[in-house]
């Protein structure tokens, strides 16, 4: 059974950071195009960042960018979401999903249904 399990999430003041973690178990990274997503209470899950399993395309929702980074180690076998500069909309839980590519794959997929892995998902809130 693959799975994804994030974490790193938390209560934050407006305009603080967090880093989340997404991390698999059952399987490698580095074949995989990552994506984080979040879903606020009473909204649909919303696509925020993406990575390529070759590290070399990223994407970004226009609301987050400037303030949130995707990156992976895929010699730690991990894929982080830095963000930065926090607000209180940016409160929801976060999850990461995994597809399938080829190692060296540019493919950067923006839809939940391109995805076929989920994590559980991480709280974050941002609130004073």
């Amino acid at each position: 059974q693959l799975q994804l399990v994030e974490s790193g999430g938390g209560l934050v003041q407006p305009g603080g950071s967090l880093r989340l973690s997404c991390a698999p178990s059952g399987f490698t990274l580095g074949y995989y195009a990552i994506g984080w997503f979040r879903q606020a209470p009473g909204k649909d899950r919303e696509g925020v960042s993406y990575i390529s399993s070759s590290s070399s395309s990223t994407n970004y929702a226009d609301s987050v960018k400037g303030r949130f980074t995707i990156s992976r180690d895929n010699a730690k076998n991990t894929v982080y979401l830095q963000m930065n500069n926090l607000k209180p909309e940016d409160t929801a839980v976060y999850y990461c999903a995994a597809q399938r590519a080829d190692y060296w794959s540019t493919y950067v997929p923006t839809l939940t249904y391109e995805y076929s892995y989920w994590g559980q998902g991480t709280q974050v809130t941002v609130s004073s």
